[in-house]
């Protein structure tokens, strides 16, 4: 699959109602894709440990999308199968009274990848010129900036060895609908639902407006924005995973040489070792 297709070149203007949510590229159902998911889970498992290793990048996973999208589900899936005590996952809410004393991006800054790390936001930087512009909660002149700001932002992490991807995932209103009647009607799901999200929904236009010209303007060649079709999960989780990985792949990492001398541990030890069996 040519995931190429997926990503917005920097300047590109995008509209969302032009991008089928529904896209499956050359894949039927989920069962033709398990082979290439398998395939993606056990490469990035391989390449997280190597990023871990190495100790020399990081990368940082952005997801956004409208209210019951997947970004939850893309988590649980697609990162599954790698080490987690070299992935951290954070999801920013409304920003703390703490929070509130510093710029907007100082939260952020904070939960960055350490070199080996992945970390994934649920959620992002970017809620600052989607909420704060859907809701008034700052002027225009105020989040119109920010664009430029982010940019400079993500371009500083990127020079200090953080790879930054992002991913949109794009579901249609009628899709959404569908996955808000299915948690209420899940016993187990119910907690994750909310008045809030039906209100939400009445700004859908709104929301697709913000995203279209955050998209447009933020996507650089440094840390590009991909908009995934989501209505289907596990084509996103497809997706998704194939870019994760050729994204780690280009990065060319390499293992660390070892810090002993591994021809005299293995003289003095494996002995033994052999010793203690003939025992």
């Amino acid at each position: 699959m040519d995931v190429e297709k997926f990503k917005v070149k920097p300047n590109e203007k995008v509209k969302l109602r032009d991008i089928d949510a529904g896209y499956k590229a050359e894949h039927q159902d989920k069962e033709s894709a398990q082979p290439e998911l398998t395939k993606y889970a056990r490469r990035l498992h391989d390449l997280q440990l190597l990023m871990y290793a190495e100790h020399k990048r990081s990368l940082l996973i952005i997801l956004q999308g409208m209210d019951a999208a997947g970004k939850d589900g893309t988590i649980g899936h697609v990162l599954a199968g790698i080490n987690p005590q070299g992935c951290r996952v954070y999801a920013f809410k409304d920003p703390s009274v703490d929070e509130l004393a510093h710029d907007y991006l100082w939260r952020i800054h904070q939960a960055m990848p350490p070199k080996g790390y992945i970390t994934v936001f649920n959620r992002s930087h970017y809620e600052d010129v989607l909420v704060a512009r859907v809701h008034n909660i700052v002027p225009k002149e105020v989040w119109s900036r920010r664009y430029e700001e982010i940019n400079d932002f993500e371009r500083h992490l990127c020079n200090e060895g953080t790879q930054i991807v992002k991913f949109y995932l794009h579901i249609d209103k009628a899709e959404q609908l569908a996955r808000f009647k299915e948690r209420l009607d899940d016993p187990d799901r119910r907690w994750k639902i909310s008045e809030s999200d039906y209100v939400e929904r009445t700004y859908w236009d709104d929301y697709q407006a913000a995203y279209e010209e955050t998209i447009s303007r933020c996507s650089t060649a440094y840390a590009p924005w991909y908009i995934i079709p989501a209505n289907h999960k596990w084509f996103r989780n497809l997706a998704i995973s194939q870019i994760l990985n050729s994204t780690l792949e280009s990065l060319n990492m390499k293992s660390p040489a070892p810090t002993v001398n591994i021809e005299e541990i293995k003289k003095k030890y494996h002995k033994e070792v052999e010793q203690e069996k003939k025992n």
